[in-house]
């Protein structure tokens, strides 16, 4: 059995039965690099997601498994389920709600042969271009289209 607990907004972190419920104060503040996810995960629309790898990329800073730490910890204040694996898999233990949620946005979706969600469509679903406070008051969004790849 987990409790929840949060020092941010709509952070909330997973404290195990077994662990004393610690109190606002004792909680530590997030570091600058957890604020960036999770201000990430919050600006992504309803109905699009962005992959673990995806954030970091975006932050240029961190991997995809820094992202999903944060998200573990962190991640129950925010639109977790919009941040998800680069090949669509929903989040293990976590699917029936995901895909609840999915369908009330209209995220895309792969169906398997019987008709029943199997993952999310990337190609569709994914969105590329966040737009979060602290980007925009550092300045421009950076341009992802520069990681394409020109033939020679």
């Amino acid at each position: 059995m987990h409790l929840t607990t949060g020092t941010r907004k709509g952070a909330i972190r997973q404290v195990s039965r077994s662990e004393p419920a610690p109190d606002e104060a004792s909680q530590p503040e997030l570091d600058d690099y957890t604020s960036r996810v999770l201000d990430v995960a919050e600006s992504i629309p309803p109905g699009r997601v962005m992959s673990y790898g995806d954030i970091a990329e975006y932050l240029g800073e961190g991997g995809p498994r820094q992202v999903g730490r944060v998200m573990s910890l962190w991640g129950g204040g925010v639109p977790w389920w919009r941040v998800v694996h680069s090949d669509g898999r929903f989040l293990a233990g976590h699917e029936r709600e995901a895909v609840r949620r999915y369908h009330s946005e209209g995220t895309p979706l792969r169906l398997d042969a019987d008709g029943r969600p199997s993952k999310l469509n990337m190609r569709l679903a994914r969105w590329s271009s966040p737009v979060v406070p602290s980007t925009a008051e550092s300045g421009p969004v950076p341009d992802r289209t520069e990681r394409r790849i020109t033939p020679s």
